[in-house]
């Protein structure tokens, strides 16, 4: 079974386009860590990386990196701006037909080539940017363990956080050092407050 899951993982992973795993690429051995010290099992991080995996699949199916996906405990959170209505829907269907996702946070705009409003929003290296930005903000943050939650960031200025608060005053915290970034328009929170 795990053998089956890895090679299921590697296939997918593979193919997702090159500038797609960018991030996992940059953030691996970080990423590894948090996992192996995260406050849940490790058969609940297998669950989100399969769904992850599925979804990547898609992106890949599609020859498309313009989507962002964050999970945890099968919460996920899809961030992302499509130029094509066609793939943009066809991306949505694939994605809401994923098997063992508990909750769905569709955050993805669909939005013209040539509609007026993208010449006002930055770049995909600076939205990436500032995505880093708002997760290391929360490393280090005495009283909030940053690797109970996964944040993103849309081509609007909006940060998303999801995961898990031991506490209210943990989440509240980490709320407020999201809010303090450069470009930062507002915050979604997605965070489920539980010892």
């Amino acid at each position: 079974m795990l053998r089956r899951l890895a090679l299921t993982v590697i296939t997918l992973v593979l193919a997702v386009p090159a500038q797609a795993q960018l991030m996992d690429v940059l953030t691996a051995p970080k990423t590894l860590i948090d996992r192996a010290i995260e406050a849940r099992s490790a058969s609940d991080i297998a669950k989100d990386n399969v769904i992850v995996a599925k979804v990547n699949g898609y992106m890949g199916k599609h020859a498309t990196i313009k989507a962002s996906t964050e999970i945890y405990e099968q919460r996920l959170l899809i961030t992302g701006l499509f130029d094509d209505k066609a793939t943009y829907d066809q991306f949505q269907k694939d994605v809401r037909g994923v098997e063992g996702v508990r909750k769905l946070y569709w955050h993805v705009t669909y939005l013209a080539k040539d509609d007026a409003k993208r010449k006002a929003l930055p770049g995909w290296a600076d939205t990436v940017e500032m995505g880093v930005k708002a997760q290391g903000r929360l490393i280090g943050t005495r009283g909030v363990a940053d690797v109970n939650f996964r944040t993103t960031v849309d081509s609007f200025g909006t940060v998303y956080v999801i995961g898990r608060a031991r506490s209210q005053e943990e989440a509240n915290k980490a709320l407020a050092r999201l809010k303090e970034g450069e470009g930062v328009k507002k915050v979604v929170n997605y965070i489920d407050v539980r010892p």
